[in-house]
């Protein structure tokens, strides 16, 4: 019987047997004792399923990447330590030294810094096109070398929705997979698989959490993607693996399994970017509400951008659900019951104004944090964009005088008298 998503929140991914614990175990060890050698020669020639270093794989994180997997409808998953590991086993598990990334430019700051410098100096070439870039100029932008294409359901901090279909066509045409990063939509209003989506991953840390507890990141496959189909572009996933025993992935698990082991046997084994148990244990508690928090931050998020959007001090307001938004017809067709309580906008009188406005929110604090069940601010200009200048802002859309606000799961009238007040004080 098909579930539906609340159903998958609280009860994916961990089913106990009779006696067993009702919440998942914390297994706080970092290695399995076994009775033979050739019991665990049989596990590292992936021969059979099972655990021998936590470095690798641990019963408390799959559990909750097999939950994250069911909300999100895909065949495979894993957790990582955060979502910028996510991000970097996601590309790197299928693109290395001289190969090539399509990606969008209106990512997370922190993503974009990770392909443009430091995967750069791995030997990676990353091209960025707009994400509202036309279908000819999507195509330019593909090489013979290109391995993925990549972008962010809804954009941190520009708040811009992707056009999966769009996407997923030129990257198919290529023959290659289509990675979404779909943190601030979550799997409760965005299955990013459902519209030609190869690969997606999350900062857990994020709305999945829910409560600023833990750090950590997640990859889900969906499956779809034919790997052999390219066989060319994807060696490492289709001839022998000759550090992990000669294993070829695709041969031994399909495309429903082989993305994800590659990524563990041989990443997680090399980087051991992995969450501790008891983060992982965390990170399941905030699933277990997911459903009913992401209906609130969506509900507060409309609330105040329709306040701001009316109010004289307001320059503009960013948030994809607000009729009238670049990005509310794209929203509607991807995201129908919501998109996210974050909202961005930018306060007539520019930096000076939104530093001011800073400096008197009483509810909202100032936190470089987002998603989180308390609300929380942010001037990108004065703190995570505090090294650009005022032409480098404009040009990457954080614009000196833009806030972002997450909208917590407080009252909405609470929010909106903290927003007006503070912005009386102008």
């Amino acid at each position: 019987m098909e579930q539906h998503i609340g159903t998958k929140c609280v009860q994916g991914g961990y089913t106990p047997a009779n006696g067993e614990p009702r919440q998942i175990p914390i297994i706080q060890s970092t290695t399995f004792k076994y009775e033979t050698s050739d019991a665990m020669a049989k596990l590292f020639d992936l021969e059979e399923s099972g655990y021998f270093y936590t470095r690798l794989a641990n019963p408390t994180s799959d559990a909750v990447a097999a939950k994250i997997c069911e909300l999100e409808g895909g065949t495979a998953a894993m957790l990582t330590s955060s979502g910028q590991a996510a991000n970097f086993y996601a590309v790197f598990n299928i693109a290395g030294c001289g190969d090539h990334v399509v990606a969008s430019s209106s990512i997370y700051g922190g993503t974009y810094n990770l392909f443009a410098v430091t995967m750069k100096r791995m030997g990676i070439e990353f091209t960025f096109v707009s994400p509202d870039c036309s279908e000819e100029e999507l195509n330019a932008a593909f090489k013979d070398n290109t391995k993925a294409v990549f972008g962010e359901t809804i954009a941190n901090p520009a708040l811009t929705v992707f056009d999966f279909e769009k996407f997923s066509k030129a990257a198919h045409a290529h023959g290659v997979p289509l990675i979404v990063d779909n943190t601030f939509a979550t799997p409760v209003n965005c299955r990013p698989f459902e519209f030609g989506v190869d690969i997606v991953t999350h900062s857990t840390t994020k709305y999945m959490d829910g409560h600023g507890a833990q750090v950590g990141g997640a990859i889900v496959d969906s499956g779809n993607f034919d790997w052999k189909a390219s066989a060319d572009k994807f060696p490492g996933l289709c001839t022998p693996d000759d550090s992990y025993h000669g294993v070829t992935y695709v041969e031994r698990f399909g495309n429903a399994g082989a993305f994800i082991t590659k990524a563990t046997v041989q990443l997680m084994r090399d980087f051991g970017s992995i969450p501790s148990p008891q983060n992982a244990f965390i990170l399941n508690l905030g699933l277990e509400s997911l459903h009913v928090r992401m209906k609130r931050h969506c509900e507060n998020g409309l609330a105040v951008a329709d306040f701001l959007k009316k109010h004289d001090k307001i320059e503009y307001v960013n948030y994809p659900s607000l009729e009238g938004d670049k990005y509310y017809e794209l929203a509607q067709k991807y995201m129908p019951n919501g998109t996210c309580g974050v909202v961005s906008f930018g306060l007539k009188g520019g930096r000076k104004a939104a530093e001011e406005f800073m400096k008197h929110l009483k509810i909202a604090a100032i936190e470089t944090h987002v998603a989180d069940a308390r609300s929380c601010a942010l001037h990108p200009a004065s703190a995570t964009h505090r090294q650009m200048n005022d032409e480098e802002l404009v040009a990457c859309g954080v614009y000196p005088n833009l806030v972002r606000l997450s909208c917590g799961l407080e009252d909405s009238e609470d929010l909106i008298a903290d927003v007006a007040q503070a912005l009386e004080k102008i």
